[in-house]
């Protein structure tokens, strides 16, 4: 199920902007920090950084952009403070896998006549153009975190999505006819196109003036 923005990262006071076209390298694991845990760690500094320090996950690495300027052991200490937000943040997203596999089992059951039976549902943090995914081959459904704070209805119906999927893999005529029975498609459908166009659209003029 595709979308458009980018899940903005974790950010913290300490030090701004854009950060494209930076060089990057990759910091040693500390202790509390290594691979195992994290994956490898990459630091990206940026001139135009002045106040946040912000981290996010990106193909199995965690990336960290700071201010050029941040001394070497200020470095070592926001790398740490960032892998331990991040990880605060999954430990939530791990915790809340079994009642969004609650969710699936009741949407599946009033909406499918229990028809479709994931083998797991649960959150990820790689899926950046697309609001949720499924292998029919294994049962596994993924929603996109970046739906997490969108109203219930949303997320149900992204959810009901997926579990169509796992009965009908395409978007054809049978696909469609199994999500009729939800009565907020359209709204939900029309939620999500609003959030994926937002950063597109030019900005609004004061009817005031300015």
């Amino acid at each position: 199920m595709n979308s458009a923005p980018p899940s903005a990262p974790t950010s913290t006071p300490g030090a701004g902007a854009a950060d494209a076209g930076l060089p990057a390298r990759s910091v040693p694991p500390t202790a509390d920090a290594g691979p195992g845990r994290h994956g490898p760690v990459e630091v990206r500094r940026s001139a135009r950084r002045r106040r946040t320090v912000s981290a996010y996950r990106e193909n199995g690495r965690t990336i960290v952009l700071l201010p050029e300027r941040m001394s070497a052991a200020d470095e070592r200490h926001w790398v740490g403070v960032m892998l331990d937000k991040l990880a605060a943040q999954e430990s939530r997203r791990l915790l809340a896998r079994g009642e969004l596999a609650d969710r699936a089992v009741r949407l599946s059951q009033e909406y499918l006549q229990g028809h479709a039976r994931p083998a797991s549902v649960r959150w990820v943090t790689n899926q950046n153009t697309r609001w949720g995914s499924c292998t029919p081959a294994d049962g596994t459904i993924r929603l996109s975190h970046r739906l997490q704070g969108m109203p219930d209805y949303v997320i149900d119906y992204v959810l009901l999505h997926e579990l169509a999927h796992l009965l009908v893999p395409g978007h054809g005529p049978d696909f469609w006819r199994l999500l009729e029975s939800y009565p907020r498609t359209e709204r939900a459908r029309g939620y999500l196109e609003g959030v994926a166009s937002a950063p597109r659209l030019p900005p609004t003029r004061d009817p005031r003036g300015g």
